[in-house]
């Protein structure tokens, strides 16, 4: 299992964001006890302002005292620290954190909450510290062909265990390869993780024990993305990693957003347009700036940069083809039978074929993979790309060729 330290406990982490969480919701029922005094679209008489400015100062102190009682426990804590072992992890706590991270990563790394996940690579289930020179003592099989595996949103990089079956061990048995891990904070935008991934692997090239002579990258979901865009900064300043990149391979990547996301954002359109019901618009902008970059598969800063990223704007991407001189391979799952019966279109239930293919109407978007490197799986949905025995053999016949 692997161990962690960090400089405030988890639990202080929670207690501020609970502090936090109930700040906010403070302030959503004072809205809404507002606009009930005051009803939208009609004039206020002068009763109306005096309770109003009661209410102002009532939820003030509210306010108030949640922060004083938010400061006292985390206090509590923090002496607490001390008794409570906090460098033990369990795969059900990883969870959590990685679930907390993709919703509202970016808020936790705003605030340099405890819970936020620092990007990192893992090798059997332990941090490959960069600092210095990996020591290959303890690892005598190691060589230089790196298995890259970029888990998706919400997740972490032990759950690419799924029903006993993993995907990067069973490939590295068989084809003698290193199975290396990202785990990164999926709450954070997708560029800004892209371009940290990128200065990661630049400096495992140089602290590897052996000379790495090819990366090879599986990732599933938006770890596929995340992929995408760090080979991009990566080539776009010459850095040396993306010179052993050879193949790349997406498991159920929305290379054009996701449904859900888009759903998502029009329904909070439609809360902030209607008066009693726009307090409750706050609710869906909790969202994580890695969620809202799924709507449409964003890459690069200026996809987002100055865009209110909770309107809708439609897609207005930078065009980010494929890398060339890599391989790159796509699977996409259907909860069906049939690719072209109704199955195509819910896909696995989180992103759609035509997504996961990087197929688009426009054929300056489309990334126009090569046919025989895309692949359907069948009765699979979205986390069955994790285990299933049809998706390893093909992900194994791609990297054996």
């Amino acid at each position: 299992m692997p161990k962690r330290k960090n400089k405030n406990s988890d639990l202080q982490g929670l207690s501020q964001l609970l502090t936090d969480g109930s700040i906010g919701i403070i302030d959503l029922v004072e809205d809404l006890h507002k606009r009930i005094i005051n009803p939208p679209f009609l004039p206020s008489t002068r009763v109306q302002s005096k309770l109003t400015n009661v209410i102002g100062h009532t939820y003030n102190g509210v306010r108030w005292g949640t922060r004083l009682l938010g400061n006292g426990i985390h206090k509590i804590l923090s002496q607490l620290e001390t008794v409570i072992d906090n460098s033990k992890t369990t795969n059900e706590r990883e969870g959590l954190r990685s679930a907390l991270n993709g919703i509202i990563g970016d808020y936790l790394e705003e605030t340099d909450n405890s819970l936020a996940i620092k990007m990192q690579f893992r090798l059997d289930g332990q941090k490959i510290g960069l600092k210095r020179k990996i020591n290959n003592k303890t690892r005598p099989n190691i060589n230089g062909n790196i298995l890259l595996m970029i888990h998706g949103s919400s997740m972490n990089d032990l759950q690419w265990t799924r029903n006993d079956h993993n995907h990067g061990i069973a490939l590295a048995t068989e084809l003698n390869k290193i199975p290396i891990y990202l785990n990164y904070n999926s709450g954070r935008h997708i560029s800004t993780n892209g371009k940290n991934l990128s200065e990661l692997l630049e400096k495992l090239l140089v602290k590897w024990p052996v000379p790495i002579e090819e990366i090879n990258i599986i990732a599933h979901s938006m770890g596929g993305l995340v992929a995408r865009s760090a080979v991009h900064y990566g080539q776009e300043s010459n850095q040396s990693w993306t010179k052993h990149l050879k193949k790349m391979i997406f498991l159920g990547t929305p290379h054009h957003g996701a449904p859900l996301e888009k759903a998502g954002n029009y329904l909070n359109v439609i809360l902030e347009n209607i008066p009693y019901a726009k307090p409750f618009a706050r609710l869906g902008k909790i969202r994580s700036a890695g969620v809202t970059d799924l709507r449409y598969g964003n890459l690069v800063d200026e996809d987002w940069k100055d865009i209110d990223r909770f309107k809708i704007v439609g897609d207005n991407r930078q065009l980010i083809q494929l890398p060339k001189k890599v391989d790159c391979y796509a699977i996409a799952g259907i909860i069906g039978k049939q690719p072209k019966s109704v199955s195509n279109l819910l896909g696995d239930n989180l992103v759609t074929v035509k997504s996961a293919l990087g197929q688009h109407k426009k054929s300056s978007k489309d990334l126009k993979f090569e046919k025989q490197n895309t692949w359907i799986a069948e009765e699979t949905n979205h986390l069955d790309l994790l285990s299933s025995e049809v998706v390893f053999l093909k992900i194994k016949d791609w990297l054996s060729t």
